[in-house]
């Protein structure tokens, strides 16, 4: 099987809010899916569209597929949570986000985060005894909640795929496409 085929057959979630995506966090790993023969959707809390940004300054426009109230776990082989400062905070905060995002792990799907986006996990109580990396400031967030971080370009934890930063997107591409083409992990059930 090329790697072109490793996906044929899988839908993927990406979960955002409304606005402060960091745009290369959410179109790296799209392609990288979309290459693999997987399908992405777009998943936010409200429909339309959302706002992504680069670092500071705003970025493109992209078109909701559904909302997180309409969305269905079952329907997907696993969740990319991309990061930006702004868009996990908003997450964190919405209700829905947070079971939709905790029900990947009670069903054992491959969960991928990457920069600020393990707030959403962290939230969804989801990091205890996980082996994790993510944007420095996070450090200490993770930590308090149980995890162990680590300053790696990327780490695989059982179905669990984490980042750091934006230049890490090469081996977090590669690292999500390969747990999603998995398939279910046993542990991540044990963390829901």
């Amino acid at each position: 099987m090329s790697v072109a085929d490793t996906l044929t057959g899988r839908r993927v979630a990406f979960v955002a809010a409304p606005e402060g995506t960091e745009q290369v966090e959410l179109t790296e790993p799209w392609k990288a899916v979309e290459n693999a023969g997987g399908t992405p959707e777009l998943i936010s809390t409200k429909p339309g569209s959302i706002r992504a940004f680069n670092h500071l300054d705003k970025g493109d426009t992209f078109s909701v597929d559904k909302t997180v109230t309409e969305a269905r776990v079952d329907d997907y082989d696993g969740l990319v949570l991309p990061g930006g400062v702004a868009n996990p905070d908003l997450l964190r905060t919405d209700d829905d986000a947070v079971g939709f995002v905790r029900e990947f792990f009670s069903k054992g799907k491959p969960v991928a985060v990457i920069c600020h986006a393990s707030w959403t996990l962290i939230e969804a109580g989801v990091v205890n005894g996980r082996r994790m990396t993510s944007w420095p400031s996070l450090k200490t967030d993770l930590r308090n909640a149980g995890a162990e971080w680590v300053d790696e370009e990327v780490v695989v934890d059982s179905g669990l795929v984490s980042s750091r930063k934006p230049a890490d997107l090469p081996a977090f591409c590669s690292k999500l496409v390969e747990e999603i083409a998995e398939g279910e992990h046993s542990r991540q059930k044990a963390n829901a």
